[in-house]
């Protein structure tokens, strides 16, 4: 069975970048991606 993450950069646009991982969750996804990591700090993510 395949197992798909959720492209945080791309997915839950309507949602704040960071609210995007709970949106993510709350959707079923038990992983996430993201482009450009370094835009915001490790500790806020």
């Amino acid at each position: 069975m395949p197992r798909f993450s959720a492209n945080l950069s791309m997915l839950f646009s309507e949602h704040e970048f960071l609210d995007r991982f709970d949106a993510a969750a709350r959707a079923g996804f038990k992983g996430v991606e993201y482009i450009g990591p370094y835009d915001h700090a490790p500790d806020v993510v």
